[in-house]
């Protein structure tokens, strides 16, 4: 089952790709990194970085939703969402940046209603990671949110903001991983790793009866 508050007229299209100034950017920021390697020599090193952390010293964070209802199934949800970097759309968890001084805690819960309509308790939050350290300097959590749905339950509205095109799927949780792999075989659809990463672990795990 997928939902959406906002009606899409047409499909999303890259018109340009350009240099942008460092003066222009909003989010990001380039870094150049003096380092000396595990030798004594003295390296450079490029990378991108937010400009939006806050004193908390973590990025961002991304919600594993955990859906239990008393005759369904237990499951998650993800979200698509189009992605100009990588010119598709986006197969994803719920996610966002954390604002200020806000825990993580608080800003999976704030995110995972934003974005989905549900609410939940928050079981469990990762150390800092890192999914592209070559790249950037973003770190983020892992934040598993449980949702206690009841029998009549309606689904949710989204919380939007401005501009933001985002289909919700409930998927069970037993399903995830070959939808996912559904997923990836159609064009214009590219599959998060952080996504991908969790239903593969919990795919090996179910295989070898671990």
């Amino acid at each position: 089952m997928s939902t959406s508050n906002q009606k899409e007229t047409r499909a999303p299209t890259i018109d340009k790709i350009s240099d942008l100034p460092s003066n222009e950017a909003k989010w990001v920021e380039f870094k150049k990194i003096d380092w000396t390697d595990q030798t004594g020599r003295q390296r450079v090193w490029e990378a991108a970085a937010r400009k939006t952390r806050g004193s908390a010293g973590v990025d961002a964070v991304a919600i594993a939703p955990i859906l239990r209802h008393p005759s369904r199934p237990v499951s998650t949800v993800i979200l698509l969402q189009y992605r100009p970097p990588v010119a598709a759309t986006c197969v994803e968890l719920p996610a966002g940046l954390v604002d200020g001084s806000e825990s993580t805690e608080k800003a999976a819960v704030r995110e995972l209603k934003e974005e989905t309509g549900y609410e939940g308790k928050v079981l469990s939050v990762s150390p800092t990671i890192v999914s592209d350290p070559g790249l950037t300097t973003a770190n983020m959590q892992f934040a598993v949110v449980e949702v206690q749905l009841k029998e009549g339950d309606e689904e949710p509205e989204q919380h939007l903001d401005d501009g933001e095109h985002i289909q919700r799927v409930v998927v069970p949780l037993e399903e995830l991983y070959d939808r996912l792999i559904e997923y990836s075989k159609q064009d214009g659809i590219i599959v998060d790793a952080r996504l991908f990463h969790w239903a593969s672990g919990m795919h090996f795990a179910k295989q070898n009866r671990l």
